[in-house]
């Protein structure tokens, strides 16, 4: 029934936005286009004086917070969509109405059990920003330290979860019923993104991110993030030091003052390879509106990220086939792509790696030593989609928070300098990384680190090393064991088999030979058939 409901708003928010004009029609199938011409839709004429773009964003507000992150992805790329488009959709990041002031101080209240003047020496009822998860607002503790404290909205769970269930009706139609349905695995993406959206809702969660991300970079010129100050986080409320700094969208803000707008996109592009391997936690939300500029030195510009509710994370494995993936394809190493492809199990171990090899670089060759502003990621990312279907590569849930993040930087790169040489950018940060992930230090490292457990054992090490020895002497004559005992497990299974077969054979006899005592026509013509018959059913049963 609640998905029922929510496919009803669904067709009424899509019905009176007529969003079915993002919708090309002509190139769809005949029966398709006739579908749409007749569909009762149409009866509601087009809003002439609502631009098209504005209406697509309030659909997606009306939609909610899952479909506004949607907004907010698309608005970083300016490459695949119309620029008005962006812009307008843009105004998702950080311009979605907000709630009642009242309403605010009242779940603030509740979570803190005290009243917001007793809190706050200050608190601004007007927020400062409001988004699809939450709002913020202003506020100065008694102690004078500036503050922001972030409240979630009201009823969103109920919301979320009939989505969610929607979209993972829709995942298991297209696991079950799609040609790539299983290779694509959408239960498991929209599974990964039910955990990823509920984790954005505790904001408890949100300020253990954020210590930690501000704990990656202590020492770093590169990233700054606020501190949160626990007395007052809650599940729902979160108070952290407030920021001032330029938005990472304002551009035209940013050139007035004097920013070195390529130092910014490279070191962007070095802050995240630098979460990715270095820390193994990123911040997988990094649109305009959670991305600041501090107002320091202009030429050495440095980030401010806030909003750590969604973080991903690599296991060891994953990193180090990424990374070396990666180097690869600087390297136009194409057979090497191929083969950690296979070797992580990320395509069959039955590929052909020649084969994949080719396709790769069919897809790659053409964007290398180009800028940014002739690249499109969009277009690569569709290109290899189509390749790996050839290979039935699956796709890779752990990993899709880190395409989602690569989107946006890409989309912040693009914005802040277009001629962005992301490969030059990148290649020397991997190269240090596998060195000393694999290098003499590295290496060194780890015996340093094992060497106490080492120490602890060597004691025993002779009569391990004694006993190993032993029961590889004893080796063959356990296998000849327990191929004895396999042999024997087989004929019993075989006997027993037998047994059942002579039992139901006498069962069959049996309900014979009752039918045949009960016969008058078997008694008549001699009784001493239906007393044969039974005598041999129970011989079959009991052998």
């Amino acid at each position: 029934m609640m998905q029922l409901k929510r496919l009803i708003t669904l067709l009424y928010v899509f019905s009176k936005y007529r969003l079915d004009d993002f919708i090309p029609v002509s190139l769809l199938p005949w029966y398709l286009r006739l579908a749409f011409y007749l569909a009762p839709w149409r009866l509601n004429p087009i809003p002439k004086r609502v631009p098209k773009a504005k209406r697509l964003r309030l659909a997606l507000v009306a939609l909610g917070p899952i479909y506004i992150k949607l907004g907010q992805l698309l608005s970083t790329r300016k490459d695949l969509i119309p620029e008005d488009l962006a812009l307008e959709l843009s105004k998702l990041q950080d311009k979605v109405p907000p709630f009642e002031a009242k309403t605010s101080r009242k779940i603030i209240e509740q979570a803190l059990q005290e009243n917001v003047d007793t809190v706050f020496a200050q608190f601004e009822a007007q927020p400062m920003a409001s988004a699809s998860i939450a709002q913020v607002h202003a506020a100065k503790l008694h102690t004078g330290e500036e503050v922001v404290v972030k409240v979630i909205r009201p009823n969103l769970e109920k919301v979320i979860n009939k989505d969610i269930a929607m979209m993972m009706m829709a995942a298991k139609l297209i696991e079950r019923y799609a040609k790539d349905g299983k290779r694509l695995r959408p239960v498991d993406v929209i599974e990964d993104y039910r955990h990823t959206i509920f984790g954005e809702l505790d904001l408890m969660s949100e300020a253990a991110n954020a210590s930690q991300l501000r704990r990656n970079f202590s020492d770093s010129p590169l990233l700054y993030v606020p501190e949160v100050h626990w007395d007052y986080c809650r599940p729902n409320v979160m108070v952290m030091e407030r920021i001032y700094g330029t938005p990472i969208g304002d551009i035209e803000q940013l050139k007035e003052r004097g920013t070195d707008m390529k130092v910014l996109a490279e070191r962007g592009v070095e802050i995240f390879f630098r979460q990715v391997f270095k820390d193994s936690f990123f911040h997988a939300d990094m649109h305009p509106g959670n991305i600041f500029v501090a107002h320091n030195d202009p030429q050495t510009p440095q980030y401010i990220a806030i909003d750590c509710g969604i973080v991903g994370t690599l296991n060891e494995t994953d990193q180090d086939y990424l990374a070396r993936n990666l180097l690869a394809f600087f390297n136009q190493d194409y057979h090497e792509v191929a083969r950690l492809h296979v070797e992580s199990g990320w395509v069959g171990s039955d590929t052909k790696i020649n084969e994949f090899e080719a396709a790769i670089r069919s897809v790659c060759e053409p964007i290398f030593e180009k800028p940014l502003a002739e690249i499109s990621f969009g277009q690569l990312l569709l290109r290899l989609f189509q390749t790996a279907r050839r290979f039935n590569m699956e796709v890779q849930p752990q990993l899709v928070l880190l395409q989602k993040t690569l989107l946006n930087i890409e989309g912040l790169g693009r914005q802040l300098y277009p001629q962005l040489d992301l490969w030059n950018t990148a290649k020397p940060y991997l190269e240090q990384w596998m060195h000393n992930r694999m290098g003499p230090k590295a290496i060194w490292r780890e015996l340093k680190r094992q060497a106490p457990a080492w120490i602890q054992h060597a004691p025993h090490m002779p009569e391990t090393i004694r006993n190993t020895l032993i029961t590889l002497g004893q080796y063959p004559a356990q296998q000849q064991q327990l191929q004895n005992k396999l042999d024997a497990i087989e004929r019993e299974l075989s006997e027993q088999s037998s047994r059942r077969k002579h039992r139901s054979l006498g069962a069959i006899v049996s309900a014979l030979g009752l039918v045949g005592l009960h016969s008058p026509f078997l008694w008549g013509f001699d009784g001493s058939i239906a007393l044969i018959v039974l005598g041999l059913s129970w011989i079959l049963v009991r052998g």
